[in-house]
């Protein structure tokens, strides 16, 4: 018997950051929209914990008890009372240290299947406590459509979406770290205002207008992702030349995402960009999109 969980990625559309909090943590006003980019994760009775991964940039996977989603059957199990001895197999679709919370969703599709397996019974709000101590993207990733994240993003409150949008992904050569990232952010913004949700953003979002989303997002990480790794602009300039309404760095990055007005123009982006010489790939994809799901 095996269960398996599709788990999706995300982008973040407002993501506003507080500053450096006493534990080293920000506080956060973050816009959460889950995006049909997805990873599935397999779980299967086994003699000891293991964890094997396929798909694009599978290699870069850690493949111990460092990856969340053996955190995750390691955390329910003790919460129950188990062993977690399961095979945890990825099938990785979302990009690998590409700021759209890949090992996020790995955690969360780990824990929801482990729980079907097990048939532990844990309650919705048991899974979204377990989430919260594997990362703040964690909670995020179990929930999916669109939502806001404060204290450092893993206290939700869901968001009515009115319709649907459509975004490039453009993946670099490389990864960011997202703490170095926050340790730039921390250079460059030294007196950070408190963080608060855009509710012109919000009105956006509930009215399905791409228009007016492209006009509200912001990342109070850009400037800092910018800094660390200055190439990034110059795929967001050919984003925005190719007929995105917006481009903006995904979360920490370096995945930079563009919003198109409808799935036609998304695919042109998409094409001028892998031709642009300023990124790895493009990738297309829609959203809102449903949270951890058993297959």
């Amino acid at each position: 018997m095996s269960v398996t969980v599709r788990v999706p990625a995300k982008v973040n559309v407002r993501l506003a950051v507080g500053p450096a909090r006493p534990d080293g943590f920000h506080d956060l006003a973050n816009v959460f929209l889950a995006v049909g980019l997805y990873d599935e994760v397999t779980v299967a009775p086994a003699e000891e914990l293991r964890v094997t991964c396929s798909g694009p940039d599978a290699a870069q996977v850690p493949l111990d008890r460092t990856n969340l989603a053996a955190r995750a059957a390691l955390a329910l199990a003790e919460r129950h009372g188990r062993s977690a001895d399961v095979h945890i197999h990825i099938a990785k679709d979302i990009p690998v240290a590409g700021g759209m919370a890949g090992g996020s969703a790995d955690g969360a599709g780990a824990l929801l299947a482990c729980d079907a397996l097990w048939g532990t019974g844990a309650s919705r709000a048991e899974l979204l406590d377990l989430c919260a101590e594997l990362g703040s993207d964690v909670p995020f990733s179990l929930v999916g459509g669109a939502a806001l994240g404060t204290g450092r993003g893993e206290k939700l409150q869901e968001l009515a979406v009115g319709g649907g949008f459509h975004w490039v992904f453009a993946l670099a050569d490389g990864g960011l770290s997202t703490p170095a990232v926050y340790r730039e952010f921390d250079r460059l913004t030294p007196d950070a205002p408190a963080p608060e949700a855009s509710p012109a953003l919000l009105d956006a979002l509930r009215a399905g207008d791409a228009a007016a989303l492209a006009g509200a997002v912001s990342n109070d990480l850009q400037p800092a992702a910018l800094s660390l790794s200055p190439a990034l602009a110059d795929t967001l300039k050919a984003g925005t030349e190719a007929g995105a309404l917006a481009g903006i760095v995904s979360g920490s990055g370096p995945t930079t995402a563009f919003l198109a007005k409808d799935a036609t123009t998304a695919e042109q982006i998409a094409t001028a960009l892998r031709a642009s010489g300023t990124c790895r790939t493009a990738r297309v994809a829609s959203s809102p999109a449903p949270g951890a799901t058993v297959l």
